[in-house]
């Protein structure tokens, strides 16, 4: 079976290294290749490509909405896709996005949550944001979404009240991310104690300067590897679970 991931760009991604080392260590005939393509090629692609299934990361995951030909209820109630299962039957091909980010965010957290996490703030406002906001209404704790755009928190309005009633930040922003690592959200850093939840879904570096931030006043730090882990394993039973469609 051929997989695979759709971004721009694909410099540094996760994904292709972690499915081929697991389908060489399983000894398993499948493939996982990058796909770099540009938003004029995305019609293209979706049409032509040979893949069981694919990945679908940063800028794709919901300007391809329009173009599959239905989604869970999930990817929709969050509003984004991050896997593609690609169904052949009759000689014709049915694509069906799924959203499997807010599963790997939603177990990875809560290995980490304790009694005073109750309250999150949510930096960022983009499809990996949703898919977070939406794991925390799972989960059952209230949030904020700390966003430029129109109805959000801005950074500017971030008091100290607001951060110490905050006890999960969750950056869902690039902002830190190779090879930008001198970035960092511009929330008040002073306010955090060892009553924080830091968790950023940057991998690369793995502890970003929003982390580190929060490691030296005694936060509990987190990074998106095992998230990412998670997502792939649930997108990898989509594409092989002949029930799933």
């Amino acid at each position: 079976m051929k997989f695979g991931l759709i971004g721009y760009p694909l410099s540094h991604s996760f994904s292709q290294k972690y499915f081929t080392d697991k389908f060489t260590s399983l000894n398993m005939p499948h493939t996982y290749h990058n796909f770099e393509i540009t938003e004029s090629q995305l019609p293209n692609f979706i049409e032509t490509n040979d893949l069981n299934g694919f990945n679908v990361t940063i800028p794709y995951k919901e300007r391809i909405i329009p173009f599959l030909n239905s989604i869970s209820e999930d990817a929709k109630e969050i509003g984004a896709v991050n896997c593609v299962k690609v169904i052949k039957k009759n000689r014709q091909r049915f694509l069906k996005g799924f959203n499997t980010d807010w599963i790997g965010f939603s177990v990875s957290l809560q290995k980490n949550l304790s009694s005073p996490h109750n309250k999150a703030l949510i930096l960022g406002y983009g499809g990996a944001a949703k898919a977070v906001a939406f794991a925390l209404k799972k989960i059952q704790i209230p949030f904020t979404v700390v966003s430029r755009k129109n109805n959000c928190l801005s950074y500017q309005e971030i008091t100290k009240d607001i951060m110490l009633q905050h006890n999960i930040i969750i950056n869902t922003t690039p902002l830190g991310m190779f090879p930008n690592i001198k970035q960092t959200p511009p929330i008040p850093y002073e306010y955090l104690n060892s009553r924080h939840i830091l968790y950023d879904l940057i991998y690369n570096p793995a502890e970003t300067l929003f982390l580190q931030e929060g490691k030296k006043r005694g936060c509990i730090v987190k990074n998106g590897l095992e998230m990412l882990e998670i997502q792939a394993e649930e997108s990898f039973k989509i594409w092989t679970d002949e029930n799933i469609h």
